[in-house]
Parts: C-alpha cells; structure tokens; sequence
C-alpha cells in the first residue's frame, strides 16, 4: 500500500518534466521591434491598402505618424530609404540627396526600452515560469522575415510609399526647425500627389496639406496659402474626396481667424457642407473654431454648444494636451459670458491644473464681482490671454463684474452716493458710474432708483415675498398641473386602446353573436305578442 503514491508521484513528476520539455521546446525569444522595421512594416501595410482598395490600413498607418517619428532619427530614416527602394532607385536616391535629409541632425536613435516593451508579445504564464526555471538550452529566436519593397510597374516603390517618407522627412524637418527647407519640400510633395491624381492617395493627401500650411503658419505666411488652400477645396469637392475637403476647410477656417477675417470665416461655414463624420479629429478642430466665431458674434449660447461638443469628442488628456486645454480655456470663457459660473472640477484635472490658473484667477473675480482682483489677474497674465486669443473675450468680462459688484452694493446699502460706487468699482468718472447704475437698472439687474440731482442711488426695500401675488400664481400653476395630469390619468385607465377586441376571438364570433342577439330580440316579440292575444 506505501509504494503507491510513490509510483503516482514518479508518474506526476515524469509527466511534469515531459510537459516541461514540450513547453520549453515552443518557447520562442520574439525580437524587439527596431524603428526601421516600424517603417518597413507601415510600407507594407500602404501597399496592401493599395492592392485591396482598403483606406483602412491606410488610416492605420497614419494614425501612428506622430509616434513613429519621435523613434526614427537620420540614420533610421537612411536605414529606411535604402532598404525601401530597389537598387538604383533614382527616386530613393534623391530623397538621401535632398536638402532636407542633409539638414537633419545627426542624432542617435531613440532607446528602445519603452518602445520595445509595448511590441514584444504576450507569454502565457506557466512558459514564462518554464523559462525562469530552466534556462540551459537557450530560446530559439524568431528571424524576422526579410524586407521586399512593394514596387508597382515601373519597378520602383508605390508612390503611396514614397509620399509616406516625405511626409516622415518633412516632420522630421519641422522638428529640427528647418522650416525653409521644409517649405519647398512640402510643395514638392503636393506636386508630386496632383501629378499621381489617384484615390488611393487621399488620405496622405490630407496630411501633406496640413503640414504644409503649419510650415506656411511657422513662417507667418499662412495668407499667402490661402489661393492654393481653395483651389484645393474646390478640386476635393469635385472629386468626392471628403477627407481633404475637411481638412482644408478647417485650415481656410484658421488662416481667417487668425488674419481677423470673420465675415469670411462666416461665409466658409455657411457655404460649406461639414462631412464632419469622414474624420474625428477633423470634425473636433471644426467645433473648436465654429465656436470661436461664434464667441467673437456675441453668440454666446451657440458658442457654448460647439465648445461643449468639442470637450466630448476631443481625444484623450495624454494624446493632444495642448488641444484640450486651449478648448476648456475658450469654454471657460464663454460660460462665464452667458452668466454662468464654470464647476470647480474642471479645474482640478491633473493635464487642466496648470494651464488652467489664470482663468481660475478670473473666475474667482467673476463670481465674487471684486473688480480689483478682475483687473489684477487680468494685468498679470495679460500676455497669457493675447497668446491664447482670449484677451478681447475676458475684456468683455468686466461688465459682468461691475454688474455683480453692483447686486452685492445694492443687498449691503439702502441709500449710497454715486460717487462712492465710482471708488469702489474703480471707475474712471461719477458720468460712467451714472450711466452703468442705469443700465444696470433697465436691464433688470438691480433693484434701484437714481436721484440724479443729489447724486445717490436709492435701493428699494424688499418686499415680503407672501406680500404679494406671486404665491397665488404658484399655487394656482401647480393645481393647474395637478389637475391634467389626473386628467390624463384618468382617460388612460378608462378608455384602453381595444380593449373591447379582447372577448372575440375573430369576426365569426363577432357576428355568431350578433344573430343570437337578433334571435333573443324575435322571440321576445312573439312572447309579446301572445300576452297581448290573451
């Protein structure tokens, strides 16, 4: 009975081992993905995208653009170049030749820790614990499978991959702020993609468009792209291609704003068709610039919904910081514009803290109506607000602090002399304390009269409010309410949609019943008439 569980347990250990020996055997060491294949690997899905008339794997790379940047230096991207072109490319070639791959920095790759991490696959458990515990025959590595560049006819790389590498080049360009080179690097990239005119070109269209004109904005010259960014709208527009119509309206829409052209901007929104649901991003830059417009034509109700639209649909805090905050600043103002006071959580979120002092600052003025602290954080941060283009809003500000100081003076003073209202708003003249007193009162802000001739303002003393006849409408309006909605009740339970349907099952019942009736009715005739015989 005692050698059992030894048996059992040899079994067990055996079978361990054995299992240990299978799993070792399958254990593979999977290469960290270096920057150039990152690359490499994007070529390939463009020319996939390309072969299957898919944009999706287009889009794909695209959205990895930004990132895949921050990884690649000059001596990546001539890793790239030469391995993404045939030999005796003349194409790629020229790209190692040109002036904005020889203005490059010569700066190291990247560390691939953090990088690399994020690409190596997924190990179960119980082999990452076989691994661990026995590692005297070493992994077997996985070879990464050679590159072959997609050529199309003319035995040269895609066009579509060769705009892709401009485009890394060109942000490359940006970076090392080489921004004259870049200019004519990227108008010879919008050349060579009108030359190509083929659809499978129209998202990278898009994004060569818009790098262009921040290269044109980086130079403050962004006007003088104007003629080429309508040209290109009308072009998108014929053709159908709703991804760069997009983004060169939102473009036209900046390069009007920031030239003070508003009834132009105003003109653009109101001719054009937003196919806002093409691209995301795209459709929250829309929002965001529709409601500074909107702001700017005291439409302030309209501008709040755009900005509240963009909140929603921005991306994440860590994905475009800068965005973010620059939308909760103009929202910020705008709420404070139609009289309401922003929530206090807002300001409290880790990527808003920061950024979001100043017009906390403000806020706090607003809403106490104490227009020396107004006028202090608007003079301390005053360069703040001209570079966010807040600084005409928050001016608009004022009026609303003098009108809340005004209901604070008006609850703490009966009876108080204009000219010391003028000391306590800091106001240039008793004339332009007159005349805001009396704005103040037509508009219904306060309660007060005006004694023109001594020079006081008289506040009037609050009634009771069980004096007067409010109490009444309230009550009558509730008993109002009350009264239909019993109403309405009423009819509901006593008039149930065919509930007279319920008791016959078809229309033969229906008139089977009928007849009985009739032939009930006869003979309670004929009975009548023998009663009447008797």
């Amino acid at each position: 009975m005692s050698s059992a569980p030894g048996k059992d347990s040899k079994a067990t250990n055996g079978a361990t081992e054995e299992h240990k020996g299978d799993v070792e055997s399958e254990v593979k060491v999977v290469p960290k993905i270096t920057p150039e294949d990152e690359v490499l690997h994007h070529l390939t899905l463009i020319a996939r995208g390309v072969t299957n008339m898919e944009p999706r794997f287009v889009i794909r790379v695209l959205r990895t653009l930004t990132t895949t940047r921050k990884k690649t230096s000059k001596k990546v991207l001539r890793t790239v170049l030469e391995k993404a072109y045939p030999s005796g490319s003349k194409t790629g070639q020229s790209l190692i030749a040109s002036a904005v791959f020889q203005s490059l920095p010569d700066e190291s790759a990247p560390e691939l820790d953090s990088a690399g991490a994020d690409t190596e696959m997924d190990v179960d458990a119980a082999l990452k614990d076989v691994s661990k515990t026995d590692s005297s025959e070493p992994p077997k590595a996985v070879q990464p499978k050679k590159f072959s560049p997609p050529t199309d006819a003319s035995g040269d790389l895609v066009v579509e991959g060769t705009v892709y590498l401009r485009l890394l080049l060109l942000l490359k360009a940006i970076d090392a702020k080489h921004i004259d080179e870049a200019q004519q690097f990227a108008l010879d990239t919008i050349e060579l993609i009108n030359k190509a005119n083929k659809r499978s070109l129209d998202q990278l269209a898009a994004k060569a468009y818009f790098y262009l004109a921040r290269v044109y904005e980086l130079q403050g010259k962004l006007s003088d792209l104007r003629s080429t960014l309508l040209a290109a709208r009308q072009t998108a527009s014929l053709r159908k291609d709703e991804t760069l119509e997009v983004t060169v309206i939102n473009l036209l829409l900046r390069s009007y704003l920031a030239d003070k052209q508003y009834d132009q901007a105003d003109k653009l929104i109101a001719k054009s068709t937003f196919q806002g649901q093409v691209n995301q991003a795209q459709s929250v830059r829309w929002l965001f610039y529709a409601g500074r417009l909107r702001a700017i034509q005291l439409n302030y109700t309209k501008a709040r919904e755009y900005f509240q639209t963009a909140i929603r649909r921005a991306p994440k805090d860590d994905v475009a910081p800068g965005f973010v905050q620059i939308i909760h600043k103009y929202f910020i103002v705008v709420v404070l514009l139609t009289g309401v006071i922003p929530e206090r959580s807002m300001f409290r979120k880790p990527v808003l803290r920061d950024a979001l002092v100043p017009y906390f600052q403000i806020v706090q003025a607003v809403r106490v109506g104490d227009v020396t602290a107004f006028q202090k954080a608007f003079k301390e941060h005053e360069a703040t607000f001209l570079a966010d283009s807040t600084h005409f809003l928050i001016l608009r500000l004022r009026h609303f602090v003098i009108k809340t100081a005004l209901r604070t003076i008006t609850l703490a003073y009966s009876r108080i002399s204009l000219a010391d209202v003028c000391i306590k708003l800091h106001l240039d003249s008793e004339e332009d304390t007159e005349y805001i007193v009396a704005k103040a009162i037509k508009d219904g802000v306060i309660d007060a009269t005006i004694d023109h001739v001594e020079g006081y303002m008289q506040s009037r003393v609050a009634r009771d409010m069980y004096e007067t006849e409010e109490p009444a409408k309230q009550f009558n309006r509730r008993v109002e309410h009350l009264t239909g909605l019993y109403n309405e009740t009423v009819r509901a339970m006593r008039y149930p949609p065919n509930a007279h349907r319920k008791e016959l099952d078809n229309a033969a019942e229906t008139r089977e019943r009928d007849r009985e009736i009739a032939q009930m009715i006869q003979d309670n005739d004929v009975d009548d008439d023998d009663m009447d015989d008797l």
